[in-house]
């Protein structure tokens, strides 16, 4: 069975090119922060996004998640 990633079940290798652009990572992670039901944290990606995509980009290669600093 393949390892599933974040971005809706992808695989890893498939999540990890698209975290390596931005505006894929930016956009995809705010689609599955929403998605999780976590608003709070969708919206501060809206904002914050290109922020946090060099931390969504290694911890991606290193664990094959994004970030998640509020689970609110």
């Amino acid at each position: 069975m393949a390892n599933k990633s974040d971005y809706f079940g992808l695989g890893r290798v498939v999540s990890i090119i698209l975290a390596i652009i931005p505006f894929t990572a930016w956009i995809l992670g705010m689609i599955t922060r929403f998605s999780e039901g976590k608003i709070v944290a969708g919206i501060i990606r809206i904002f914050g996004g290109w922020l946090i995509w060099v931390i969504d980009l290694v911890l991606m290669i290193v664990s094959g998640h994004i970030l998640r600093l509020l689970n609110i």
